[in-house]
């Protein structure tokens, strides 16, 4: 009969055993042979060796798990348990848990759907800057969005910062009705609406209200210095030169940043003009940066859009070959 002590850190112990302890219970029940004591932020178990490593290697995964979303789920457990019961328990988790970054509020897990949204996760783990480059509606906000929120959840960070260039495309925010505030709010509504999939409302608010998180353009991010945060620059496309290199020297000690945008859809006078397009050249082959390039085949919105981006690659492509101008349509 062996013994062994498990020191259980940076997670919440309640969290990892469940609430009355039903997580716990479920080890006990796939470990039958083994006695399980939970005192405080320790484990302690007695039983055979091997079952013990076994056990060790289950909750670290869970400890893993739980750190990567915040939360954990009975049906989490069951995996879990599954894979170091019935297998060897060497090889990584099922790819159903390991591609779940974090669960919505009502309960639906949100997870790369696609391989280059897979590799954004997994860069974002492996580096402290992440460029995600692509057109539109392939996920790349939805996933730095939720990748921000699982590290706040799992304190790997104290704040979220998200941010976007509200730049002008049409009409002038001097001509817009309302208050500062609301002249830049519909810049900044595609992170509302992604953090309002993730933490219910009246969270949400509060978070915001003592900025734990802040949403803000990216014009009043100049003189700032940002520690254990997470920063997410949304629409980089349209950030200059200097706002890119002012934005990338705003991180801190144990800051992380990702940053988003399609160098094909600029709202600048010229895309020459483009931070994001400059950035390309000038970090490449830095260490702890990552450049994510998405294409055609990650748009996860409606099918029509994936027609409608492969139709605007076609018309320039014709452009640049010099098959003419446009022509607008006859109209009766």
């Amino acid at each position: 009969m062996a013994e062994k002590r498990l020191t259980i850190a940076h997670v919440n112990p309640v969290l990892l055993f469940g609430i009355g302890d039903v997580h716990l219970r479920k080890l006990e029940a796939a470990f039958p042979g083994v006695q399980i004591i939970a005192r405080g932020n320790q484990l302690i178990l007695r039983g055979e060796a091997e079952a013990l490593e076994r056990i060790e290697r289950t909750v670290r995964e869970l400890i893993a798990l739980l750190n990567r979303h915040g939360q954990l789920s009975e049906q989490d457990v069951d995996t879990v348990l599954a894979l170091f019961t019935t297998g060897d328990g060497v090889g990584a988790a099922p790819a159903a848990i390991n591609d779940v970054i974090l669960y919505t509020t009502t309960g639906v897990p949100v997870r790369a759907r696609t391989p280059n949204q897979r590799r954004l996760v997994e860069m974002a783990r492996q580096n402290d800057i992440v460029f995600a480059i692509g057109p539109a509606g392939t996920g790349k906000t939805y996933t730095a969005v939720a990748l921000a929120v699982a590290a706040l959840k799992a304190r790997q960070v104290k704040r979220i910062v998200l941010s976007r260039p509200a730049v002008e495309a049409g009409e002038r925010l001097g001509f817009l009705p309302g208050d500062f505030r609301e002249k830049v709010d519909p810049y900044l509504r595609p992170l509302y609406d992604a953090l309002e999939d993730m933490l219910p409302r009246e969270r949400l608010r509060t978070l915001i209200e003592q900025h734990v998180i802040e949403i803000v353009p990216l014009a009043y991010m100049r003189g700032r210095t940002l520690n254990a945060a997470f920063v997410i620059l949304d629409e980089a496309q349209n950030a200059t030169t200097q706002q890119m290199k002012m934005f990338l020297t705003r991180l801190g000690t144990n800051s992380r940043a990702i940053i988003t945008g399609d160098i094909t859809q600029t709202d600048l006078p010229s895309p020459e003009h483009s931070g994001l397009v400059e950035v390309q050249h000038v970090l490449e082959g830095v260490e702890g940066i990552a450049f994510v390039y998405f294409n055609r085949e990650d748009v996860v919105r409606h099918r029509l859009v994936k027609d409608i981006i492969e139709a605007y690659e076609r018309f320039a492509q014709r452009e640049q070959n010099g098959g003419g101008t446009a022509t607008a349509p006859k109209t009766d």
